[in-house]
């Protein structure tokens, strides 16, 4: 079989999306394309992101390939599995320009596996997978009726299979891109100390989080803790170091103090970034951190007052004095450090301001509290209305404009209800 693996070129306007809008490295497609190919089947990535092809462009490639499958992701790389445009509307038009071609229509992502029916409805697909895909997709080749963690049209109407799937990290491949993509890959996500002298990736040491935050959307893919192999992880990066990267970014939901990870890092001599919680990290290892070349921590601190953290359910030992501490202890080591804070609605706006000033008056970034999306598939979501249903993505957005009057810096000032996103 022939599989087309698609990451779609993504439109963000007026949306509600909180992500970075540069090109990254489709992860989950450089996994099943592996996968695929060990399996005896033939794949390729055709990133229209990274690549800015035209949804007519995007057709020609699935033709000519002559694909039994299309793979359509429905956001924008694994970083952003957990803050995913709410609204279909970009993989849905991707779907719309192939309905007529013989092949099966498969939707990845968030949305599939927190709303499977709703998914598989609004983006016109024959199947889509619930939960991680990379170990799935090669079983669409075979009997559905036999296959668990799908969602299908069937000659009986519609089936769900099964619980939300999480890959098992000890048999998923250490990926390989082609000179071609690493060089068109110039950005570095979240990177503010130098320009960018060389090619940028992204890469994961583990997936999950041992954590259940309220406001985490995660509780159907990429929920679980689970390492990679240290040695899978140092044969993707020499790959990526061979193919002349300068920067990679660490996309695991909570990288944290692992000192044979960072060591591993540290013999590779390149920069990187990462996404983590300061409290969980000792002067020893944020020493090691900075020498194992760390120039950007995206610290997620959330709120300034233990109530706020209880709320948030963020179970975290330190004090607010403690923490900052800790920044102020990583940032000497590191040259960006960024305290991630959202609006919990239990913090002083005034205190919030002057914990901020005091922050970057010592060279540590922290940003206006961001308003919280009830994401479907977060505990926030499920303790508001319960169990995600076919309308569970409306009812967020609702909520969401409806509660707020400014949003994150990066959104709109007044982001399109998602019946309009997705009806255009």
């Amino acid at each position: 079989m022939r599989f087309s693996l698609i990451n779609p070129r993504w439109d963000f306007d007026r949306s509600i999306y909180f992500g970075c809008r540069e090109p990254h490295l489709p992860l989950e497609l450089g996994y099943s394309r592996v996968l695929l190919e060990r399996a005896g089947h033939e794949a390729q990535i055709v990133d229209a992101h990274l690549n800015d092809l035209t949804l007519e462009q995007i057709r020609a490639s699935v033709s000519e390939f002559d694909s039994d499958f299309a793979v359509v992701t429905t956001a924008p790389s694994y970083l952003f599995w957990r803050c995913a445009p709410p609204e279909l509307r970009v993989p849905r038009q991707v779907m719309n320009v192939l309905h007529d071609l013989p092949c099966k229509l498969v939707g990845v992502g968030p949305h599939g596996s927190t709303t499977p029916t709703a998914a598989l409805r609004k983006l016109g697909a024959d199947v889509v997978v619930i939960g991680e895909c990379e170990e799935i997709l090669p079983k669409l080749a075979d009997d559905w009726s036999a296959t668990a963690s799908i969602c299908y049209r069937s000659e009986s109407g519609v089936r769900v299979q099964g619980d939300p799937h999480a890959s098992n990290m000890n048999e998923l491949p250490d990926v390989h891109w082609d000179s071609k993509t690493i060089a068109r890959h110039s950005h570095h996500h979240h990177r503010f100390d130098a320009s960018p002298v060389g090619p940028g990736a992204e890469i994961e040491t583990s997936r999950g989080c041992p954590y259940h935050c309220t406001f985490c959307a995660k509780d159907n893919f990429r929920n679980a803790f689970r390492r990679r192999p240290i040695e899978t992880v140092a044969r993707e990066l020499d790959g990526l170091v061979a193919a002349g990267i300068e920067y990679v970014y660490f996309i695991d939901e909570i990288f944290l103090a692992y000192r044979p990870v960072l060591e591993m890092i540290d013999a590779r001599r390149i920069k990187f970034g990462i996404q983590t919680r300061i409290d969980l990290w000792t002067h020893e290892m944020i020493d090691l951190l900075g020498k194992a070349g760390c120039v950007s921590i995206e610290a997620g601190v959330e709120s300034i007052t233990p109530a706020g953290r209880d709320l948030l359910q963020k179970k975290c030992k330190l004090s607010t004095s403690e923490i900052t501490e800790r920044l102020l202890y990583a940032r000497k080591r590191v040259p960006f450090v960024q305290a991630n804070l959202l609006d919990c609605q239990a913090d002083e706006p005034e205190e919030v301001e002057a914990w901020r000033q005091s922050l970057q008056e010592h060279g540590v970034w922290a940003n206006k509290p961001v308003p919280l999306f009830p994401y479907p598939g977060s505990p926030d979501y499920t303790q508001r209305w319960g169990r995600p249903d076919d309308n569970a993505w409306e009812r967020a957005h609702e909520f969401y404009l409806n509660q707020f009057d400014e949003f994150s810096d990066i959104q709109e000032q007044r982001p399109a209800p998602l019946v309009q996103l997705e009806a255009r």
